[in-house]
């Protein structure tokens, strides 16, 4: 479960930021030739490209989505926090912009979350065996 959750958190954030610098690519000249610089908050294409790109959530949630796969990788559960944060994060994305990637991310938060519970559960122990010579009293 932790390995799908970290998969697909990578793969929304990748994803979210290779489609969104492929089409903010009309915007690369302004944010090179520093155009944003004391125009960070003025309503332009270049300024809301910068922000819902490289600024916005791909990056960061690529990067969560990596995180969660190293630690699956070395036997590392991930923090329940992080987990909690995917969660009611891509809950308000889902509620408030449709149509999105968000419900996904949702179940992603819900897979890591149900994978941080069964690791942090403690296996129950095989019963020992007996070899059949004691069973028998030989």
């Amino acid at each position: 479960m932790i390995k799908w959750a970290g998969r697909i958190l990578a793969i929304i954030g990748g994803g979210h930021l290779t489609l969104g610098m492929w089409f903010s690519r009309a915007s690369y000249g302004d944010w090179l030739s520093l155009q944003l610089w004391g125009h960070w908050r003025d309503d332009t294409p270049a300024a809301h490209h910068f922000w819902g790109n490289p600024a916005g959530f791909g990056l960061p949630l690529l990067l969560v989505g990596l995180l969660v796969l190293w630690m699956d990788r070395r036997g590392l559960t991930p923090p329940a926090f992080l987990a909690w944060t995917v969660l009611a994060w891509s809950v308000v994305l889902a509620v408030i912009a449709e149509p999105t990637p968000a419900p996904v991310l949702v179940v992603a938060a819900v897979l890591l979350l149900c994978g941080i519970r069964r690791a942090a559960t403690p296996a129950t122990p095989a019963p020992e065996h007996k070899p059949t010579s004691e069973l028998n009293g030989v």
